[in-house]
């Protein structure tokens, strides 16, 4: 009689595939996200890359430009078509941002060292200082999200008011983030369109859509050929968060938005302490 012996691997496996699956459920999210709010979806795309699938922080930042940017897409061509989106103010954000991007993602990005300083002997890594970075972005992010100001109760703004010199400055500041962080900035970007052009918010949020869609994808471009990028799982991440954003587009017509950003505010919130918190004990 042949006895089977388990392998020592199995419950490694079996965990793996607990976390692999709770992943494929969080990419759903990541689209419902920014089908509901226009923006949200990068916050959720770098923790669970790094954390449900294992990638490392600096690449998972590129994954994260690549499924923010084509589900992003999809959105704006779903907004367009609602005429939610205003084409010349995303182009003028565009301006700035893609460039900013680009060049970040194309030149500064691979100039950082791996091992960037030892602090009371422990080495800061690039990986460690991004995951920190993006814990922060995200409280931020959490911070702007719960303001309660609705852009509807402001003036259009007539086009020879607008302040070019402070879209491009934003634009840059955009792009920054989207390059360094994986992040598309739409925590940044409504607020902006909003205040500083006095968009109605649903135009702010499918104008959004369409700036980060460009900003992710171009971004993805400076460094798409990098070796060891798994297209598979990129792929089925991407898939999943595109069916997200067309559900989340079909439920803001039906649930009301503002209680859901709140929601997914604390959250995003909750989220950022972990990972700081998370990353900090490694210092320590």
């Amino acid at each position: 009689m042949i006895t089977e012996i388990p392998s020592p691997n199995c419950d490694l496996c079996q965990q793996m595939d607990t976390m692999h699956l709770l992943g494929y459920i969080a990419s759903l999210l990541i689209g419902v996200s920014l089908g509901l709010i226009g923006g949200g979806g990068s916050i959720l795309t770098m923790p669970v890359m790094v954390y449900l699938f294992g990638v490392s922080p600096v690449t998972a930042t590129s994954y994260s430009l690549f499924v923010v940017g084509s589900t992003s897409l999809v959105g704006a061509a779903q907004q367009y078509k609602q005429g939610s989106v205003n084409i010349k103010m995303a182009a003028l954000f565009a301006t700035s941002s893609v460039a900013t991007v680009f060049a970040v993602r194309k030149w500064l990005v691979p100039a950082i060292p791996e091992q960037i300083a030892i602090v009371h002997g422990y080495t800061i890594t690039e990986s460690w200082l991004t995951m920190v970075l993006f814990a922060l972005l995200m409280l931020i992010s959490a911070g702007f999200m719960m303001r309660k100001k609705n852009g509807t109760e402001l003036s259009p703004v007539a086009e020879n008011k607008i302040s070019i010199s402070k879209m491009m400055l934003v634009g840059t500041g955009i792009g920054l983030v989207t390059a360094l962080l994986g992040a598309g900035g739409g925590f940044l970007l409504i607020p902006a369109l909003v205040l500083l052009l006095r968009l109605p918010m649903k135009e702010a949020v499918g104008t959004s859509l369409l700036v980060i869609a460009l900003n992710s994808l171009i971004g993805f471009t400076g460094n798409w050929q990098m070796a060891g990028i798994e297209w598979s799982l990129l792929l089925r991440v991407t898939s999943l968060a595109v069916a997200g954003i067309i559900a989340g587009n079909y439920l803001n017509k039906r649930i009301p938005a503002g209680k859901l950003k709140r929601a997914f505010s604390w959250f995003v919130l909750v989220m950022g302490v972990y990972i700081l918190v998370n990353e900090m004990m490694k210092v320590v």
